[in-house]
């Protein structure tokens, strides 16, 4: 994707509302409030942020604002923001002990936003157009509190191809839709998922809830989120969002290992098991490959039934919706990658530590699966002491 500053400022539909320009001609106490308060977190994210902001402005169909939370970012990010009208770049301030550098740039975007219903969306995004306009038709229609879509995985490099494929079909298997709606329809299946590049709240939800605030100190802030908001009883709507938005997360494999490393055991409790399914369908499915080859050699072509176990493998992970190419790559290559990297997050977090864009995190350590999984299902903690902390 082109990174590039844009050629010119972007043009503006006549349906849109536009804050700061409008605060220039009128009181403030004038302007109207948008439909939509958008904003993104952005922490050293000169690669990809002129993307998501145009592809932003560009939306239709629908008032909205832009807020821009530099998170101390030390290269081209606030320019960046600040090229397109209309774009309001605040920072982040202060980040609060014991709080993700993500959970506090959020924060101070929400304390900033005007409107009724909030996104939040993340500085690799690109968004489809008009796609604004029918997430918040969609949520009103799912009479969703928390909308959230999975974007379309953009893959360039080799270790992205390989891997991605492998660790969304995992999700797609750990946290399937159909049951994480489920506890909407009150069949209690005790599964609450979100992506954090694209969550859509209505505002006053989101604050009764206690917002990002009360989970402030979790690593996965969007699935802590999203059962912040099914224990209060309000309702979270959740699906693979490829017609809406779409998403590069990482740009290379040191981008790519830290980013897992920081997620995967937290998103996978039984890391073991899981890497031991994982190499050993792999080990399989070679082992069969080479029966098969066999059998046609020798002219015993029942023996090439054996390969069959490559289809099995191939439609497990077509579930994670990337193309047919992607997919064989990570059929062949990705497995050993995956068990490596969800070994090394298991790793980081036992010794109690994970890193992040500069940031060092302390983390609860692991001892085995069983914690592991009591923090996948627990409530989320420290609730009222958080809401309290964001009111004041």
């Amino acid at each position: 994707m082109d990174s590039s500053l844009p050629a010119a400022p972007p043009q503006f539909p006549v349906d849109r509302v536009v804050i700061p320009m409008l605060s220039a001609r009128f009181p403030i106490t004038q302007v109207p409030i948008p439909d939509v308060s958008i904003i993104v977190p952005a922490r050293n994210e000169e690669d990809s942020l002129g993307d998501c902001l145009k592809s932003l402005t560009d939306q239709f169909g629908v008032t909205f604002e832009i807020v821009v939370v530099d998170d101390g970012s030390t290269d081209c990010t606030r320019e960046i923001a600040q090229v397109f009208p209309g774009v309001r770049v605040i920072s982040a301030g202060t980040v609060l002990e014991g709080w993700t550098g993500k959970n506090n740039a959020v924060v101070a975007g929400a304390k900033a936003a005007r409107a009724k219903w909030l996104l939040f969306t993340d500085a690799d995004t690109v968004h489809l157009p008009g796609s604004l306009a029918r997430a918040l038709d969609e949520a009103k229609k799912e009479r969703a509190d928390l909308l959230s879509y999975s974007p379309e995985q953009v893959v360039v490099t080799f270790a992205e191809r390989a891997v991605m494929p492998i660790i969304f079909a995992e999700l797609a298997a750990q946290y399937p839709l159909q049951r994480v709606r489920e506890q909407n329809s009150g069949q209690g299946s005790g599964i609450a998922a979100a992506n954090g590049q694209y969550i859509l709240v209505r505002r006053a939800a989101y604050d009764a809830v206690g917002g990002h605030a009360a989970v402030a100190t979790e690593i996965l802030e969007d699935v802590a989120l999203a059962r912040l908001f099914r224990d209060a009883g309000q309702r979270v709507y959740f699906r693979y969002g490829g017609d809406a938005v779409r998403t590069r997360m990482y740009r290379n494999w040191l981008q790519l290992r830290e980013g897992w490393t920081k997620n995967l055991a937290l998103l996978f409790p039984r890391a073991e098991f899981l890497v031991f399914q994982n190499l050993l369908w792999w080990f399989a499915a070679w082992l069969a490959l080479g029966v098969a080859v066999y059998g046609a050699v020798s002219r015993n072509f029942q023996w090439n039934a054996f390969a069959a176990i490559w289809l099995l493998l191939y439609r497990r992970i077509r579930t994670a919706h990337f193309a047919t190419a992607n997919n064989l790559i990570a059929i062949v290559f990705g497995p050993p990658l995956f068990a490596y990297l969800l070994l090394r997050s298991k790793k980081a977090h036992g010794n109690g530590q994970v890193s992040w864009k500069g940031r060092n995190y302390r983390v609860a350590a692991t001892n085995g699966s069983a914690h592991a999984e009591a923090q996948a299902s627990r409530t989320v903690p420290r609730i009222e002491n958080q809401r309290l902390r964001a009111k004041s």
